[in-house]
């Protein structure tokens, strides 16, 4: 019988929730049963195809909602899980006994694990360590900037092969292996290693890009990263680089779109005081209230700077 998860990928939270998800269903519902995986990454005006839904059930976590008659079961913690009124509206509606949203919690993988034991009775002891880091690391609970960009343990290296690893491949042999191995015997791992060491020294690189393309604006840090053709970066650089800040903005060219990221300092003395998600929200993005991203079409440079000022302006007021 497979089961088919749809996950948010290249991010840490999104696979250890397919990770988690996969324990918890195999055990509690569906035993034997094979599971797939498919990475979802945000798109410009998003749909869902139904085709995705290909399994005997159809799993989502850490990812948007679909009224699909084929989604048994759904989990996301996003301010901005809805892609419209209507997908909300239907939810509510519908109240479906497997699917489940609660924007208060910081990482969807801590939401599915209270699920799992409150619901159903099921835990996982072994998998509390997975649990916790995917709590520090999708709710920015690192103690300082410097062990979030430093990345001295496992989970940070983990969090780095995830996010700029090319193709869902090997994210999806981290999901497998995160059911059952801890997190340093993952990072050790010859094929997770191979992609690891070329990224650190990307990510070393990445550091001194960011330091030379910044432009402090008020609160906010601004850089322009499209013509370095980079598809990410580590989002507590700008923290590292400039701790003062309370702010940052960043544009750069994926390739397959064009994406504004806005985030806010973890450890600034002074509390943001805007809703990132709901800023993101109103240009088709969205997010976290303390971190959002709007997705662009490909080489839609030049509005998407536009936009960028828009929200650096409004940060600043």
């Amino acid at each position: 019988m497979p089961i088919r998860v749809l996950y948010h990928d290249h991010c840490f939270d999104g696979a250890a929730s397919a990770a988690f998800f996969t324990r918890f269903a195999a055990e509690k519902f569906y035993p034997g049963a094979e599971f797939l995986y498919t990475g979802m990454m945000h798109t410009p005006a998003q749909t869902w195809d139904e085709q995705v839904f290909d399994g005997d059930h159809n799993a989502i976590v850490d990812f948007k909602y679909s009224p699909s008659p084929k989604l048994t079961w759904w989990f996301d913690h996003h301010q901005s899980a809805f892609l419209n009124l209507q997908d909300a509206e239907h939810f509510h509606a519908v109240k479906a006994p497997n699917h489940f949203f609660d924007p208060s919690y910081r990482s969807c993988t801590k939401f599915i694990a209270h699920i799992a034991e409150s619901k159903f009775g099921f835990t996982a002891p072994d998998l509390q360590q997975l649990v916790h880091w995917a709590d520090i690391v999708d709710g920015a609970q690192y103690p300082s900037a410097k062990e979030a960009v430093e990345l001295s343990s496992a989970a940070t290296q983990l969090v780095l092969v995830i996010e700029g690893a090319k193709g869902s491949d090997l994210v999806q042999t981290i999901i497998r292996l995160m059911q059952h191995k801890p997190l340093a015997e993952i990072i050790a791992d010859p094929e997770v290693q191979v992609c690891y060491q070329p990224l650190y020294r990307k990510h070393l690189e990445s550091i001194e890009m960011i330091r030379g393309a910044s432009r402090p604006e008020g609160r906010v840090v601004f850089f322009d990263l499209v013509s370095e053709k980079v598809e990410g970066y580590n989002k507590f650089i700008p923290y590292y680089l400039f701790p003062d800040s309370v702010y940052t903005v960043s544009v750069l060219d994926a390739g397959f779109r064009t994406k504004i990221s806005v985030g806010s300092n973890p450890w600034t003395p002074e509390p943001p005081s805007h809703n990132l998600a709901t800023i993101c929200e109103r240009y088709g993005g969205g997010g976290h209230p303390r971190v959002g991203a709007i997705s662009f079409p490909p080489g839609d440079v030049d509005h998407a700077r536009g936009v960028a000022q828009d929200i650096i302006n409004e940060l600043n007021c």
